[in-house]
């Protein structure tokens, strides 16, 4: 296996070391780098694995993940580039940033991809979406579906789809929680007490995303068969419907995506 750095291994950083853990990489394959010595300490302890700063971390390692926040991106890159092993491949997980901007600040023909990733990594139910640089081929992007599988799901696209694609994805558990989060309190209206409401709301979201995730079926189809003529959630839905839901997705996903692309611009 390759050794793997990991740059600022906050919550998606870690969540992607103890997925990797679990999967069969052992501590000596990982490498990490924290700001904070506690943290250091507390990683050391839970995962036995080495902790350092970033620039020792990316000569150790054959693939370097950085998940530093987007503007912290360009000093990482540019502090690790001089002692990277040749052939090294750099790994963002940040959002917005392109992959062309990842390989202006590292030495010329370094292999770049380009992740995103959302939060429900940290429970191994996650999807990464992932676009290859100019200079990494596939047998690279492969180790880098190897790597992210730890924690979920792995979609490949062409770059330029990122923005869209984290749009749906990146953001998308923030908009489910929202979902959640106003079906508890339409239930505590409706005279629930609070905690029934939300494990009734939780519950049936989990459901109803397995459900579409092991049929396979067509989400309206899907519906359809919840949806009597007549009933109690066809009166429901015609007023999700009359509230203008669908629209209200679609701009939504558009701001999204457009402030991923100003973040990268």
């Amino acid at each position: 296996m390759s050794t793997v750095a990991v740059v600022g291994a906050g919550a998606m950083g870690e969540a992607i070391v103890s997925g990797m853990l679990a999967r069969g990489w052992l501590p000596d394959d990982l490498v990490l780098a924290v700001r904070r010595p506690e943290h250091a300490e507390a990683l050391r302890a839970s995962y036995g694995v080495e902790v350092t700063d970033a620039v020792t971390a990316a000569a150790k390692a054959d693939v370097v993940l950085v998940g530093v926040k987007p503007y912290d991106v360009h000093d990482v890159l540019t502090q690790i580039g001089p002692r990277l092993r040749p052939g090294a491949l750099v790994v963002s997980l940040a959002v917005g940033l392109t992959t062309a901007r990842l390989e202006s600040a590292l030495p010329a023909g370094t292999p770049v991809v380009r992740v995103m990733p959302n939060t429900p990594a940290q429970v191994g139910a996650g999807v990464s979406v992932i676009s290859a640089g100019s200079t990494c081929d596939d047998a690279k992007l492969d180790v880098v579906d190897e790597i992210m599988s730890a924690v979920g799901a792995v979609v490949r696209v062409p770059e330029r789809l990122q923005d869209a694609a984290g749009a749906i994805s990146g953001s998308g558990p923030a908009y489910v929680f929202l979902a959640i989060e106003a079906l508890i309190e339409a239930g505590v209206h409706l005279g629930l007490p609070r905690a029934t409401s939300a494990e009734l709301a939780v519950q049936t979201f989990v459901g109803a995303s397995r459900l579409a995730a092991e049929t396979g079926d067509h989400p309206a189809v899907l519906r359809e068969r919840v949806t009597s003529p007549g009933g109690t959630t066809a009166a429901a839905l015609s007023v999700l419907e009359d509230r203008g839901v669908r629209a209200a997705f679609l701009a939504a996903t558009r701001a999204a995506r457009d402030r991923s692309a100003e973040i990268g611009g």
